[in-house]
C-alpha cells in the first residue's frame, strides 16, 4: 500500500499512520453525521490525505468503513482466557458491553452497525469486521473444547450470536440500564437454560 508520497512514503513507515488517519476521521464522520451524510470528501479533509488516494485505496465510502471496522484499535478488546469457559465467555460479554456503552467506541460501534443494516453494500463489508471477531475469539472455544468444557457439535457463531444479541437488544433497542450482574446472568441462560437445575 503507498500513499500519496509514493513508494518512499510506505517504506518510511507513513502509509499505515496515514491509514490510521483516514479510519479515525471515517468513524469520527459516521458516528457524527451517519452514513448517507458522509462523503470521501470530508474524510479526505479531515484526515488531510488526498481524495484520490483514498480512492485508490478504497473504491467506496463502504469498502472504506468496512476496513476501517475492522483496522481501527478503537473497537478491539483483548481476548481472554480465564481458565474456563463460563469466565472467558462473561469477560466477552463485558468487553462488548463496553464497547456499545463507553464512548467514543459506543457511538462509531452503533453507528456502523446501525448504518449496515440499511446499505446493503456495507452491510457486505460489515461481515468482515465480524468475521475477524469470531476469529479472534475462536482460542475462547478451543481452549474449552480442549477442557471438555463444549459437546463437539457446539456452534460458537451461534454462542456468540446469542450472548453479544442479548447486549445489543438491552442497550440500544431497549435502552434500560445494565445491572453488575448481566454477564453472569446471561452466560449462566445461555450455558444452563433457565429451567430449574
Amino acid at each position: 500500500m503507498v500513499d500519496g508520497t509514493g513508494q518512499h512514503g510506505r517504506q518510511r513507515g507513513e502509509g499505515p499512520r496515514r491509514q490510521g488517519e483516514i479510519f479515525d476521521a471515517a468513524l469520527s464522520l459516521l458516528a457524527e453525521n451517519g452514513y448517507e451524510r458522509l462523503t470521501i470528501e470530508a474524510i479526505a479533509e479531515r484526515s488531510t490525505v488526498n481524495k484520490t488516494t483514498i480512492y485508490r485505496w478504497w473504491p467506496s465510502k463502504a469498502a472504506l468503513l468496512g476496513a476501517a471496522l475492522v483496522g481501527t484499535p478503537a473497537l478491539r478488546f483483548d481476548v481472554p482466557d480465564t481458565g474456563s469457559l463460563r469466565g472467558d465467555l462473561e469477560a466477552l460479554v463485558d468487553a462488548v458491553l463496553a464497547l456499545l456503552t463507553k464512548p467514543p467506541a459506543a457511538d462509531v460501534a452503533v453507528a456502523a452497525l446501525a448504518a449496515a443494516a440499511h446499505s446493503p453494500e456495507l452491510a457486505v463489508h460489515a461481515r468482515t469486521f465480524f468475521a475477524d471477531r469470531l476469529a479472534r475469539e475462536n482460542p475462547v472455544f478451543e481452549r474449552a473444547a480442549t477442557r471438555g468444557e463444549l459437546p463437539p457439535d457446539a456452534d460458537p457463531t451461534l454462542l456468540m450470536d446469542l450472548l453479544a444479541g442479548a447486549v445489543w437488544v438491552r442497550v440500544v433497542l431497549r435502552q434500560t440500564p445494565i445491572g453488575e450482574d448481566f454477564a453472569r446472568r446471561t452466560v449462566s441462560f445461555v450455558l444452563d437454560g433457565v429451567r430449574p437445575r
